[in-house]
């Protein structure tokens, strides 16, 4: 009877106290504006050449883990793309929306002088120095740390220049509990401010 009712506390506890399933969950990472860009096309051009985005965290594999209150630790993943392919594909749907047609390049330099051989109207390149967030579970709520830092290199023909944007979004909250949906939604939200701040003023 004792064992039992340990067993219905036990889970209990879990439940308020919150935390995802052991285990790796997938994430959906998507680039969703909460902004308008009005000037976005006059300033970049129509036609925007993407080199392929750069994962260059020292561990690609995860973007993120919970532990919970007993010691359980459990990982998060994107999918079904890769972390850059996710950003890259849903920032180039966003361009699309106000008439800025994307290409793919294969590489670049990063250097001014190699604007003008390009046919496109600018060259974007973002290397992802980190993509992660932390949760660790306490008595009746979890706190979740995220932390993302991207550098973003454009490239503008008309202007002959380079603009480099070394940007870094860090938050701390607190839910009553973690889940992977909860996750999702809060990186999201950190990659939304980053992006949105960048297209609202590219340069």
């Amino acid at each position: 009877m004792k064992s039992f009712r340990y067993s219905i506390i036990l889970f209990l506890s879990f439940l308020l106290l919150g935390c995802a399933k052991p285990g790796t969950h997938f994430l959906l990472i998507r680039y969703q504006p909460v902004k308008e860009f009005s000037s976005l096309r006059q300033k970049i051009g129509p036609v925007l050449a993407l080199v392929p985005f750069k994962d260059e965290r020292p561990d690609t594999l995860y973007i993120g883990r919970h532990t919970s209150l007993q010691g359980i630790t459990s990982f998060f993943k994107t999918g079904p793309s890769s972390l850059e392919k996710a950003i890259q594909e849903s920032l180039s749907q966003v361009l699309s929306r106000y008439g800025i047609k994307t290409v793919s390049h294969s590489k670049w330099d990063g250097k001014p002088e190699s604007l003008k051989e390009m046919e496109t109207d600018s060259i974007l390149m973002i290397e992802i120095k980190k993509f992660w967030i932390e949760g660790k579970a306490a008595t009746f709520r979890t706190n979740a740390d995220t932390s993302i830092h991207l550098v973003i290199h454009l490239g503008v023909k008309r202007e002959e220049k380079v603009f480099i944007k070394n940007v870094e979004v860090e938050k701390e909250a607190t839910f009553a509990r973690l889940t992977p949906e909860r996750v999702e939604e809060v990186v999201n939200q950190a990659l939304t401010d980053i992006l949105d701040s960048f297209l609202a003023s590219p340069y």
